[in-house]
This record gives structure tokens, sequence and C-alpha cells, in this order.
């Protein structure tokens, strides 16, 4: 079962700049806020929705986190990272 979507948002100007230099692009990370794999809340008013993604040679698989300020309205994107740290990162049940 996936986390609940986020459809309100605006990204920041520091998110657009990491999206940028880490390579990832806007239309991935829309991909996840509209079908997360988890949302975690790391503190009041700020969540990560992540979702594991096939990249690269066949079986080699990453974990896009993005990090999203819930406390205002839109919420706000405010970074996003792509990692092969899944196990340190993913939550199982």
């Amino acid at each position: 079962m996936s986390a609940q979507p986020i459809t309100d948002y605006v990204f920041s100007d520091h998110a657009r700049f990491e999206l940028m230099r880490r390579g990832l692009s806007e239309e991935t990370v829309r991909a996840i806020l509209l079908s997360p794999g988890q949302r975690i809340d790391v503190r009041p008013g700020r969540v990560v929705l992540q979702s594991k993604v096939s990249s690269g040679p066949p079986g080699t698989v990453f974990l896009i986190r993005v990090f999203v300020d819930v406390d205002r309205r839109p919420a706000q994107v405010v970074t996003a990272c792509l990692t092969s740290k899944i196990e340190k990162y993913w939550r199982n049940p």
C-alpha cells in the first residue's frame, strides 16, 4: 500500500538547483509526490516521500527521497536526492 500523495506543492529555488545538480528531473519528483512508496515524518512540518526506482544496469535499484515542508499551503519541495543506501532509509513495517 502506498503512502498518501501530495498534490498541491511548489518547488523551492533550492530544490530546483539541487535537482539540476543531482541529475534528477522535476517529472521524476512529481511522480514520487503523486505515488510515494513511503512517507516518513522527520520533524513537525517536514516529511520525506520516497520510492524505489530501477535505473542503470538491469537489477540496479535506487531510492529517491523527496523532502517536503507540509506546514504551509501549498506544500514546498525543499530538496530531493538519489541514493543506493536503501537499507539505511527504507522503513520495513
